[in-house]
């Protein structure tokens, strides 16, 4: 697995990696594998409900990479703007603001047009997506094209007057040279390892850092480019972009590491590899939830119970197993359902009784749990429900 990765700027080789490292070759076979199960899970769930689980997880994945970056988008529009792109949902969430949709343009050019050649264009239609006025909060930035400011472009961090730099990168005058040795590598990566190609990439578009602004965003949704190559739109559950957040500190300190020192870039490379089984391991976890609630709906397809009933039950099942902590009482029910004490007990008796949940203690400890197995106390650790049985 040898990849020479010319970047003249810092060194004729970099980055590189070693041929014969066997920790990557173990690593990525770990990876590998719970990609592959995800793969394997997908083939068992239906069309309709995997275009909803892609819409899910694309939402929390653009959430998660603008979130990276101090961004705030609002759930309910991403999804909405998800869902009519899809075709899935009720679609009539509200619309999400220009640069929102912006970026989910990326996202999606990057899914679907995996197989169309990386150009320059098609980089800086990219980046202009995320600044439609032109503005990166208050400052004027170039858009749609790469930077030409004659100051050093600085990674850095910290308050005003006390800031810490990370990290300097090639100066505008070296891009042109830079971006075109990293676009033909790109092009030339069709039928390498799909896990190594994505981490590479990254690594490198980060060091260029070709952009005024954008250049994280952009950088991630190449990753997704790199990963949909082979799985197609299914890629998007992986949520790589919502793992990096999660590691938001060591994705940076490892970026970071691998920007300074030696032309190798190995101790990245198993990094990401890491957080890509990680991602795939709980891809996994979402779709067999997905696919035990949908058993749970055929074999309790006859009993007729209330539009409340099926609310409640839907709030459990979506929290999926010890997502719901503390289980299912009266006075959750009631919060849940807009409804008296003694309706939210009756009812939730009748439930146990058609063998939709299971009972767990007495008296004011009494809990019931969705009866699936492996959903009950023993698997919880999740998150409690609010009133309007959203997962707080």
């Amino acid at each position: 697995m040898a990849y020479d990765l010319p970047l003249i700027w810092q060194s004729p080789d970099w980055p590189q990696l070693h041929a014969d490292h066997q920790r990557i070759q173990e690593v990525l076979s770990r990876a590998r594998r719970a990609q592959g199960i995800v793969e394997g899970r997908l083939a068992l769930v239906g069309y309709e409900h995997r275009l909803t689980l892609e819409a899910e997880a694309w939402s929390q994945d653009a959430l998660a990479t603008a979130a990276i970056e101090g961004e705030r988008y609002d759930l309910a529009a991403v999804r909405s703007s998800i869902e009519r792109r899809l075709g899935v949902g009720e679609q009539d969430g509200p619309s999400a603001p220009r640069h929102v949709e912006g970026l989910l343009d990326i996202m999606q050019d990057a899914v679907t047009g995996s197989r169309e050649p990386l150009t320059h264009q098609r980089l800086h239609g990219w980046q202009a997506a995320l600044f439609p006025t032109g503005y990166s909060g208050m400052r004027r930035i170039s858009v749609g094209a790469y930077r030409t400011h004659r100051e050093p472009m600085q990674i850095v961090s910290g308050a005003q007057g006390r800031e810490k730099v990370h990290y300097v990168a090639p100066p505008s005058d070296r891009l042109p040279v830079e971006m075109e040795a990293f676009v033909t590598w790109f092009n030339g990566t069709t039928g390498k390892d799909p896990l190594v190609t994505a981490a590479l990439a990254h690594v490198w578009f980060e060091t260029v850092h070709p952009f005024e602004d954008g250049n994280g965003r952009v950088g991630r949704a190449l990753i997704d480019l790199v990963l949909a190559r082979e799985m197609g739109p299914s890629s998007r559950l992986i949520r790589t972009s919502q793992r990096l957040l999660e590691e938001r500190k060591a994705y940076y300190d490892e970026l970071e590491a691998a920007q300074h020192g030696s032309a190798d870039v190995t101790r990245w490379v198993l990094w990401f590899l890491e957080q890509v089984r990680v991602s795939c391991e709980r891809a996994t976890s979402t779709i067999d939830a997905t696919l035990a609630k949908a058993r749970f709906w055929t074999e309790h397809q006859d009993p007729d119970i209330t539009a409340r009933q099926r609310k409640v039950l839907n709030v459990l099942l979506d929290a999926g197993p010890g997502g719901f902590t503390g289980g299912m009482s009266t006075r959750k029910y009631e919060s849940i359902g807009a409804t008296s004490r003694a309706t939210a007990s009756r009812e939730l008796q009748q439930l146990e009784e058609l063998g939709f949940l299971r009972r767990v203690g007495a008296g004011r400890s009494t809990r019931y749990y969705i009866a699936i197995d492996g959903w009950g106390p023993e698997s919880e650790g999740g998150t409690d429900a609010t009133a309007d049985g959203s997962v707080a």
